[in-house]
């Protein structure tokens, strides 16, 4: 196979109509004939569509997996570690090992879900069986009860978010993508943002029927899991072919539209499972774009611990519960419009390194003063400014390791579980209120780091593109032929 014609090499950066991308690859026969704005018109109905059925599904259930994750924060301050005479040792250790198990399994679900003909019913299924261990968490009589509940938790909701992060990634393109995942991202934020305030309303609970009120707090939001990942397991499709309120040429759109911009359809029997992780372990851009988002993850750490730095501001229980609320709003504002801003410049690396740069400032504040009305201010700036680069960088990693699809979902997985370490060690951060200058020091460190890191890979795509430039690459870890001969670029 020759080297792309210069028509081929420059179509991926010919203008979008519309989420319709102008590219090589053949319109199928039953769209072939419609007038560009006909074809147009007809994405955004089957865009539309797809998004209706698809990202409330997800977003509700990112809702309810940050609830069931994070409600330990909102249990601490309802006396749970004096119920159960936990340490603070104890309790941090409940905190990090839900990520031990959700490490663990992030990999191996990930390939899976690359694989297998369901993979919606399968991340619904998980989402039953996190409910269930949420809902026990609520009988837990002792720290060992507790921290083996925690494990277990991080164990199965190990599905979710890189099976969710993949699943959006067979649906659509990299111009569509950040803005998806923003709002899938959304959902754990309102998850933060309500579950205090949700939780004021359970607590209200203790005592009800000799149960005290964080166990009700366990119990409730479990329960409420279990039954709408029953409902959603009957939503979801799992693929493009199982969306049943599209017609064919909606279908035949959606297909049409991955595959211009990716160069090659999906195709999950086109690599083995462990082929698939060595492809992705053996790739330098999943090194570079794993140091962006750990480094991002560890400043992001502090939500872990969010009702309790917010809590040094030195108001009652539910004001806390209040106060926490307002970041995490402008949080989802924040990811929404950066997403939007990048998917239409498609542009990433700007759109991560500005956020940084405010999470950078926001922790040089916390670190400086104890001043009240300072301190909130630099919470009210975290959520907001390293949420919105990791969501850019999500999707950095979904469009610059593509093919073929069960790489895509290895490397999906590989970056998440290794970028989720930071909630093990940097539990053991926050043990030093109100001031923790510890905690905010490496957080400050991290978000330098995480600059770092966004430039060196930034630097290395844009190498990239220029030998792709020059003539197709044949290296392990280049775009597969099928992409390249379609003129596929990497964005920057």
């Amino acid at each position: 196979m020759g080297p792309p014609s210069d028509e081929k090499r420059g179509s991926f950066h010919e203008s979008y109509v519309d989420n319709v991308a102008t590219a090589p690859t053949a319109l199928p026969a039953s769209i072939a004939a419609l007038s560009p704005e006909n074809l147009a018109k007809l994405g955004r109905k089957a865009t539309l569509k797809t998004d209706i059925l698809i990202m409330p599904a997800l977003v509700i259930m990112y809702i309810l997996n940050y609830l069931d994750r994070q409600n330990i924060a909102s249990a601490k301050l309802a006396n749970i570690t004096v119920d159960l005479n936990l340490s603070a040792v104890e309790y941090q250790s409940c905190i990090s090992l839900l990520f031990a198990g959700y490490i663990l399994m992030q990999v191996p679900s990930n390939i899976l879900v690359g694989k297998i003909s369901r993979p919606g019913t399968y991340i619904c299924g998980a989402m039953a069986l996190w409910g269930i261990v949420s809902t026990a968490t609520g009988a837990c009589q002792n720290f060992v009860g507790l921290l083996l509940c925690r494990f277990f938790l991080g164990f199965v909701e190990a599905v979710f978010f890189p099976g969710a992060l993949y699943f959006l990634s067979m649906f659509y393109n990299r111009k569509q993508y950040t803005l998806r995942v923003a709002l899938l991202y959304s959902g754990g934020q309102l998850g933060n943002a309500f579950g205090g305030l949700l939780a004021v309303g359970i607590l209200k609970a203790d005592g009800h029927r000799g149960i005290e009120g964080w166990r009700w707090l366990f119990i409730v939001e479990g329960v409420a899991t279990v039954a709408i990942a029953i409902i959603l397991a009957f939503i979801l499709p799992n693929s493009m072919a199982s969306i049943a309120w599209l017609n064919d040429a909606e279908r035949d759109w959606l297909a049409w539209n991955f595959q211009a911009d990716q160069g090659q359809s999906d195709d999950k029997n086109e690599l083995g499972g462990l082929q698939a992780f060595k492809m992705a372990a053996t790739d330098p851009k999943t090194y570079l774009l794993m140091g962006t988002l750990y480094m991002t993850y560890v400043a992001a750490a502090v939500t872990s611990f969010f009702p309790s730095v917010v809590s040094t501001l030195g108001y009652s229980r539910n004001i806390t519960y209040v106060l926490s609320a307002p970041p995490y709003l402008l949080c989802v504002v924040v990811m929404i419009l950066n997403s939007i801003h990048s998917d239409r410049t498609q542009e990433r690396y700007w759109h991560i390194v500005v956020p940084l740069c405010f999470t950078t400032i926001a922790n040089i504040i916390a670190v400086s003063t104890r001043n009240t009305a300072a301190r909130y201010v630099s919470m009210m700036m975290m959520p907001g400014s390293f949420y919105g680069a990791a969501v850019v960088i999500l999707s950095w990693v979904a469009g610059s390791v593509t093919q073929p699809a069960v790489k895509r979902a290895a490397a999906i997985a590989l970056i998440n579980a290794v970028c989720n370490t930071p909630n093990i060690w940097t539990a053991y951060l926050y043990s030093h209120p109100p001031g923790y200058v510890d905690a905010f020091s490496v957080n400050l460190a991290a978000s330098v780091l995480g600059i770092l890191f966004a430039t060196a890979t930034m630097v290395y795509l844009r190498r990239q593109n220029a030998k792709l430039d020059r003539g197709i690459d044949e290296s392990p870890s280049a775009p597969t032929l099928q992409q390249q001969a379609a003129g596929f670029r990497y964005l920057l």
